[in-house]
């Protein structure tokens, strides 16, 4: 009688054991099954969607008060007017590919050079003393003072638009991939040289993956650093060398006292700065977080 209960409670104990590890296994498996697109809408659709009709609402009522006079303050069907105006023209999407094309061309360079920037900033004590300071200094310096020594150095052509995109840019990047190296646990690094993870090897299979995240917070913020640079360097070397991007539409609203024309540029300039961001990067982030655990579905 004493050996059976002596069994029933270690079958017990083997019970619990299996059950909590069987928890643990839960808590670390990766959920991959895919959202409902109804929840999606929901959760992540409407909300902008219910900000923006307020602000478009408020806007409004502000016109129909008659709060200011319509040359400070556009109607809203004056800045559709310009919308449609562009759009039979057939110059809308042309001006917008303009900018998004600079944009993202120089958000590439940027990462071509800032990621092996960071990466020796991080890894080389020297280097960190030696540039680190500079690249913070340079983090925080609006991206409009590089438009005047860009255009001396290269005159109104695409070559100064990446010049700006890239100062402002690759500092952003390389700084955040600098911090998320310092975030990776002392403990991956060392498991890393034991099984001959060193020098490039090491960079590229325990460093790299290790910073992920962080790099794409700092990749994030090279794109909000590239398009804002972008911006202010069309907007103050305006030419017709140049072609029409965004800034310069932008620019052309102001010296034809066209308002209208004006809020629809700043408008499409943050349509577009944000359609990035949800689209490349958000869902790129998710992904990398979801699949380390860091993401968890409330």
């Amino acid at each position: 009688m004493a050996s059976t209960d002596t069994t029933l409670k270690a079958t017990g104990k083997n019970d619990d054991l299996a059950g909590l590890e069987a928890g643990l296994d839960a808590l670390d498996a990766v959920q991959t099954h895919r959202t409902p697109v109804r929840e999606v809408l929901f959760k992540k659709v409407l909300p902008p969607l219910l900000a923006v009709s307020l602000v478009l609402v408020v806007w409004q009522i502000l016109v129909a008060a008659k709060v200011t006079e319509e040359t400070k303050l556009p109607p809203l069907s004056a800045v559709w007017d310009s919308l449609t105006a562009m759009w039979l023209q057939g110059t809308l999407l042309e001006v917008i590919w303009t900018s998004v094309s600079r944009g993202l061309l120089g958000f590439l360079l940027a990462l071509a050079i800032g990621t092996p920037l960071g990466l020796l900033v991080a890894r080389v004590k020297f280097v960190r003393a030696a540039i680190g300071p500079i690249l913070q200094g340079l983090q925080s310096l609006p991206s409009v003072a590089w438009v005047p020594p860009a255009v001396l150095w290269f005159g109104l052509n695409d070559a100064m638009m990446f010049t700006v995109i890239l100062l402002g840019a690759v500092p952003s990047i390389a700084n955040g991939l600098v911090s998320g190296i310092d975030q990776i646990p002392p403990l991956y690094l060392r498991a890393g040289r034991t099984l001959g993870a060193t020098g490039l090897r090491g960079a590229r299979h325990i460093v790299m993956p290790a910073a992920l995240p962080g790099y794409l917070a700092g990749l994030k913020q090279g794109w909000a650093f590239s398009w804002r640079s972008l911006m202010a360097a069309e907007i103050i070397a305006s030419s017709p060398d140049l072609g029409l991007g965004l800034g310069q539409l932008l620019e052309n609203g102001r010296n034809n006292i066209d308002l209208p024309g004006v809020f629809l540029a700043i408008i499409l300039i943050l349509v577009v700065g944000i359609a990035i961001d949800l689209l490349i990067f958000s869902p790129v982030e998710r992904w990398v977080l979801r699949s380390r655990g860091l993401l968890v579905k409330s």
